[in-house]
């Protein structure tokens, strides 16, 4: 069995592509069990988030998972991307240690790495390899993270966000400012415009109590989405990051609101996949949108100042690859070894059993023995035996030539030499 990753990122596909295979929560499970029952499938975790889908399964065979990808979105093949084996473990090293992010080291993605995780255990599609090889993730990325500078100073897409907002409109102590969602990134938005001094936060949730939660942290207002149509023409900033498959924003309320602001200008940042503002909102004179995939530009300075410790990262990682590789080989080899002693084992334990009650039965202990030492035998050749056998009818050299350098010719045991004594040297 192969170990597989196929997906797309920000790097490989736009945005429009990565919200059709963008996985919410609430569809995770029906999607890993689908994942499961395709033929020689024997593993699978899926992480998605704003900028990346990604699967990770140990299955035999790559087309087959690249065809469930392409029941989600038509068109993939053109960005998806394939990794197998060593390469695919470098991959998901590079992913958790954000050298694969779009700002450079960010830290929220290790995680989301972790929350995939996760979600593959709970939902049983986790297997020991995928969960040995996530686990090994973690250790990576903590070490490559501590030992370089590549998590210095970490900056996000939301911090990366309201730094273009500063720079490109009002300053902060001048807007009113609307975040839309209560979940990570904006809850790191919020942070960055709390300490940049923002004059008025407005915080939009389905659930007000989480509104609330946050706007009490940074000192802003709470307010049920359900509102939001009233407040949309506070906001001089807006930024949204839900997990809504559809448009919380819509061209007909961001024209609306320019109408009641008089047409003063409104920055907007959509920062969720799928998209959380309509792409039309981008046509209106006065409405300046944003998506993941602007901010590209935005945090390339960041990408720049980094690399040096990107290099010292990647040389961590190359070393872990190549160890976690020769681990894998070296306990892929001993498995034939553990099945033969795993074998030898249980048949010892049965036939002591039998021969343990043959004795508590009165039986001779002459007649026990005899049985115990005839019984194990059999039980032991047998497998190797009809294999010889069925190799010797078949003509497989190759088979009866190793049987040879396992069991050379030897003399039979004598009673006074024990079977694991051996010959003296020359």
């Amino acid at each position: 069995m192969t170990l597989w990753v196929l997906g797309l990122n920000h790097q490989t596909a736009p945005v429009e592509l990565r919200e059709r295979v963008a996985f919410d929560g609430g569809s995770l499970p029906q999607a890993l069990a689908s994942l499961r029952a395709l033929p020689r499938v024997e593993e699978a975790a899926l992480l998605s988030t704003c900028n990346r889908t990604e699967l990770y399964a140990v299955a035999e065979d790559g087309d087959v998972l690249a065809s469930w990808l392409a029941t989600h979105a038509e068109g993939l093949d053109a960005y998806l991307y394939r990794h197998r084996d060593a390469e695919a473990v470098r991959h998901l090293f590079r992913v958790a240690t954000g050298l694969d992010s779009m700002v450079l080291g960010e830290p929220q993605i290790l995680g989301q790495v972790k929350d995939a995780w996760v979600n593959a255990r709970e939902h049983g599609a986790l297997g020991n390899r995928l969960d040995r090889l996530f686990q090994q993730t973690f250790s990576v990325a903590k070490r490559a993270r501590t030992d370089t500078r590549v998590g210095a100073n970490p900056v996000s897409v939301a911090s990366a966000a309201v730094r273009l907002a500063e720079n490109s409109f009002a300053r902060l102590s001048d807007s009113s400012v609307l975040l839309i969602g209560a979940g990570e990134t904006i809850a790191l938005a919020a942070k960055h415009l709390s300490e940049g001094r923002v004059r008025r936060l407005l915080i939009a949730n389905r659930t007000l109590a989480h509104a609330q939660e946050l706007a009490l942290r940074h000192g802003g207002y709470a307010l049920p989405l359900s509102e939001l149509d009233r407040h949309l023409a506070e906001a001089d900033i807006v930024f949204s990051a839900t997990a809504s498959r559809d448009p919380v924003i819509t061209h007909a309320q961001v024209r609306q609101a320019l109408a009641t602001r008089r047409h003063k200008p409104m920055l907007l940042f959509d920062l969720a996949v799928p998209r959380d503002i309509a792409a039309d909102v981008a046509e209106l004179a006065d409405a300046y949108l944003y998506t993941v995939d602007d901010l590209e530009r935005a945090v390339e300075d960041n990408r720049r100042s980094r690399r040096e410790a990107a290099e010292a990262a990647e040389a961590i990682i190359d070393l872990q690859v190549t160890r976690y590789v020769e681990t894998l080989q070296a306990s892929t080899r001993q498995e034939p070894l553990k099945r033969l002693r795993a074998l030898g084992e249980s048949a010892r334990e049965d036939v002591l059993a039998r021969a343990r009650q043959q004795l508590a039965n009165g039986k001779p202990a002459e007649e026990v023995l005899d049985f115990l030492a005839h019984t194990l035998t059999n039980r032991l050749l047998h497998p190797p035996t009809a294999a010889l056998r069925d190799a010797a009818l078949r003509g497989d050299g190759e088979l009866t030539r190793a049987a040879e350098r396992l069991f050379p010719a030897q003399a039979p045991y004598s009673h006074s030499k024990k079977p694991d004594d051996a010959d003296p040297a020359p």
